[in-house]
């Protein structure tokens, strides 16, 4: 896999890796009905679209020329100090095989002048809990309604200081 940045050509691609993450994630705990609406809010092909045309961020993917492996949406945010990282999804398939880290790596990379980045993390995902705090996060807090809407989900916040 290779890490690139992503394209028009690759919405759909993305899509259906977003939708096919969220419900291996999460249909045991909140119910596929309201994973799909999940999905349809935050992961329309519109607003995928308006991701990837968005200033002061970086929509990538993980690529091995033949599938999209894994996906990762940031922004600058707090006059660039601050990367928020959005989302960083990886192929059921492929878990645990070092594409999350690459994905990471690349976002930090592509925000030089930030001291620090955000993630929520829904806190009965376990594993991806587990990344995080092995790739140096904290947890700073939590919220009760992850992403952009009233989700009703509970997440914990997590930083990961980038420089001294």
């Amino acid at each position: 896999m290779f890490v690139r940045t992503a394209g028009e050509r690759d919405l759909t691609a993305i899509r259906a890796l977003l939708v096919e993450t969220w419900h291996t994630t999460y249909d045991a705990v909140y119910g596929p009905d309201r994973i799909d609406r999940v999905i349809e809010d935050w992961c329309s092909p519109a607003k995928l679209r308006a991701s990837l045309e968005r200033p002061n961020a970086e929509f990538l993917v993980a690529d091995d020329g033949k599938r999209i492996g894994g996906v990762a949406y940031a922004e600058s945010v707090e006059g660039g100090t601050v990367v928020d990282l959005q989302q960083l999804h990886v192929a059921p398939d492929l878990q645990g095989r070092g594409i999350g880290g690459m994905l990471l790596d690349e976002v930090i990379e592509n925000f030089p002048e930030a001291r620090s980045l955000r993630i929520e993390v829904v806190e009965q995902n376990k594993r991806a809990v587990a990344f995080y705090l092995a790739n140096g996060f904290a947890e700073i807090g939590r919220a009760d309604n992850y992403g952009p809407a009233q989700s009703g989900i509970a997440a914990l916040i997590l930083e990961r200081m980038l420089t001294a």
